[in-house]
């Protein structure tokens, strides 16, 4: 008789390699640094595949071969989350690997903050092609599968610029809270699929690289003093397939 050890972690079983059950398979957009990136690592030590996908594939190489060289089972392809063509080929390519896809995680976001005033209307639409046509164009690809399936989650990256808006940061909030409205519908919709919205504080990544304006950007750093590290945040989804947990908020104790 095997013996049969299971253990909920991150909102994923993981069992041992005796039982013969099939692991998880979890997709992880902008995998190439930050939350995506220690989310790889994470899952993977937990005995989950995870599919990696990002532009900066040499990154992803990196990760991969260095998630390989831990034990865990790790794989990527090129991604643009803006171009759905190109979402759709990452599942079906994580598909023709594994034969199902338990999550996907949107996780690609980008944070040029700046004031209305400032006009920056190109950084306007970049946000609003990444943070919120991305996670449409995961769903659009990963939904029906996962209603053939019969099981599915997804897992959308929002933020407490998805709950409160600060100067700078409009734009930019409207998009997260975006994030927040699509997951609601996506979760109403579906009794079978589960949805989870993670809303991290400051947190270690490079979203703030991708500022330009300079007074936003020396607010930024003050803020980030207190950053949460990017391994905190892949906690909340500690749930079992019965239970979905759709909304979680996670902030450095000092932030206020």
């Amino acid at each position: 008789m095997l013996e049969i050890t299971t253990t909920w972690r991150y909102g994923f079983m993981t069992t041992n390699e005796n039982t013969g059950k099939e692991q998880k398979v979890v997709l992880i957009t902008g995998a190439s640094s930050g939350i995506g990136e220690a989310t790889a690592r994470l899952l993977a030590r937990k005995g989950i595949h995870v599919i990696l996908g990002a532009r900066r594939t040499e990154r992803l190489e990196t990760l991969v071969a260095t998630i390989r060289s831990e034990g865990g089972s790790a794989e990527y392809q090129t991604l643009d989350v803006t171009d759905r063509a190109n979402f759709q080929a990452f599942v079906e390519f994580a598909l023709s690997k594994f034969g199902r896809i338990d999550a996907i995680v949107n996780n690609a976001g980008v944070m040029p903050l700046s004031k209305l005033e400032a006009l920056k209307v190109d950084e306007w639409d970049w946000m609003i092609d990444v943070n919120i046509r991305g996670v449409l164009n995961g769903i659009a690809a990963g939904l029906p599968l996962m209603k053939r399936q019969g099981f599915g989650q997804f897992v959308n990256l929002s933020s407490i610029g998805g709950h409160a808006v600060w100067p700078t940061c409009a734009v930019y909030s409207a998009t997260k809270f975006a994030v927040l409205a699509i997951s609601e519908g996506l979760r109403q919709e579906n009794t079978d699929i589960r949805v989870t919205v993670i809303s991290p504080g400051v947190t270690e990544s490079e979203l703030a690289d991708s500022i330009t304006d300079a007074e936003a950007g020396k607010g930024m750093q003050e803020f980030r003093k207190i950053a949460l590290p990017a391994e905190a945040i892949a906690f909340g989804i500690e749930q079992p397939d019965d239970v979905d947990v759709n909304e979680i908020i996670v902030r450095p104790t000092a932030s206020v």
